[in-house]
């Protein structure tokens, strides 16, 4: 029925700590302090059951393609019937998967494959397999290049996200962030396009967003120069005002972006129907809201509009 059991054959050795009996006195270790690294599943057994010897060969070969995201403890309900007794398990096969030390989810019977393989998926959700890249800390790795400056390298991160996650929402957001940041705006609409219509209001994705039409807006514009020249000329000209903290913003220079903008509201509130607040909030939404330029002139704009 199982290695153990059979005697003749070895366990596999590419993964021999995924499989094996537990007893009464090594339950806590094998199965309750196991479970805090990750799931473990106890398959509860005895030798005269037809169905756990159905079972097993199913639930091993399960355990083994999930590569270390699961472990597998048996035990023979005949040897060791107080922990099954306390669990109040009354017929076999049953199994039972414990995570974080609690178990957490089981099935009864000789399930078919299919149902061992789907029951694991979702145990192991997003639980890295020993030696397999956690997608969550590549993204942040990602993340922090991209804030250093090299958006190239930070590219290729999310590049290698999108190779094994091609529907991962927050590298294609930092994928198309960094074509924003390099001026590659077409590809990064290109990239942004590929986020389904469900998760277009994800904040990533908003906020990449935003930027794309920023930055689309300040091509538009002209350069810095010129639109100085005529604010110096005509302080008033709110629209060449306006058109300076577009393209000051592009050029990353956030803090006089936001200086011209409030400069413009504080002049004329209802100039273009809030033209500039709403351009300002616009900002913010692809800056972020934990960056310092979002946190000050957020702070600037409620003392100018409050007080």
């Amino acid at each position: 029925m199982t290695i153990i059991e059979q005697g003749g054959g070895p366990a596999p050795q590419a993964v021999p700590d995924l499989i094996k009996e537990t007893t009464t006195q090594t339950f806590v270790q094998d199965v309750i302090e196991e479970s805090k690294r990750q799931p473990v599943l106890i398959d509860f057994w005895a030798p005269w059951c037809g169905p756990c010897r159905q079972l097993t060969p199913i639930i091993e070969k399960a355990v083994r393609a999930a590569k270390g995201k699961v472990k597998l403890v048996k035990m023979n309900i005949d040897e060791h019937p107080a922990i099954p007794g306390q669990m109040g398990i009354q017929s076999i096969p049953a199994v039972i998967a414990f995570v974080n030390g609690q178990p957490a989810d089981g099935f009864m019977g000789a399930v078919p494959e299919s149902q061992v393989t789907a029951f694991i998926d979702k145990l192991t959700k997003g639980v890295a397999a020993p030696g397999e890249p956690n997608i969550a800390e590549i993204l942040g790795e990602a993340e922090a290049v991209l804030a250093e400056g090299d958006a190239a390298a930070a590219a290729q991160i999310y590049a290698e996200v999108l190779g094994v996650d091609a529907t991962n929402i927050a590298a294609l957001a930092g994928l198309a962030k960094c074509y924003v940041t390099t001026g590659a705006i077409e590809q990064a609409k290109q990239t942004i396009a590929m986020v389904p219509e469900s998760k277009r209001n994800d904040a990533a994705v908003k906020a990449v967003q935003a930027s794309i039409d920023l930055a689309e807006q300040a091509q538009a514009v002209g350069p810095v120069t010129e639109l100085e020249q005529k604010v110096a000329a005509n302080p008033l000209d709110h629209q060449a005002r306006f058109d300076l903290a577009t393209a000051l913003n592009a050029q990353g220079n956030r803090a006089e972006a936001t200086n011209q903008l409030l400069e413009i509201i504080r002049r004329d509130r209802k100039w273009n129907e809030d033209g500039a607040r709403k351009q300002l909030v616009q900002f913010f939404e692809a800056w972020g809201g934990a960056d310092e330029a979002t946190v000050d002139g957020r702070k600037r704009l409620s003392t100018l509009l409050f007080s």
